[in-house]
């Protein structure tokens, strides 16, 4: 079962290429994936990372909601497939991040950060990333608001 967990702070380089960390990249090893979907977070100034595999279950769960006959829910899919884009990890673990992905989160020439999340990695400016952190009793809360 794929499992990404674990923060690591990685440089850019001109060309906006990026080396995946080890541990990330050995999890995409043990299930033999080399390709990965970016597309922008919903909610915060990231991208997220999906091995191409997880991108596919996310795609069939919403193929079996959503109607593409539906004005509303075909309106949600062009939405929620603008921008969206295929990366292949390359020979030295790298994968290529567009300019303008960086650009729309505010990523310009700086080291990012890789946050594993489970079955996908999110990319944040290292900055940014350091200011999304919960203080504890915002952080406690919110596991009793999920019923942790």
């Amino acid at each position: 079962m794929l499992s990404f967990i674990g923060d690591y702070t990685c440089k850019l380089d001109s060309k906006g290429r990026a080396v995946v960390p080890a541990v990330f990249r050995k999890e995409m090893q043990a299930i033999e994936e080399t390709s990965f979907v970016l597309r922008r977070n919903i909610f915060d100034e990231c991208i997220d990372l999906y091995p191409k595999g997880e991108w596919l279950n996310l795609i069939a769960g919403l193929r079996s909601k959503l109607s593409q006959f539906n004005r509303e829910q075909s309106r949600f899919l062009r939405e929620f497939f603008r921008g969206v884009l295929e990366v292949e990890l390359d020979g030295n673990g790298r994968i290529l991040i567009p300019h303008k992905m960086l650009d729309d989160i505010g990523i310009a020439g700086e080291e990012i950060v890789m946050v594993g999340q489970d079955s996908k990695i999110e990319i944040w400016g290292k900055i940014k990333y350091g200011e999304s952190t919960m203080d504890t009793d915002e952080f406690v809360l919110l596991t009793t608001q999920i019923g942790l």
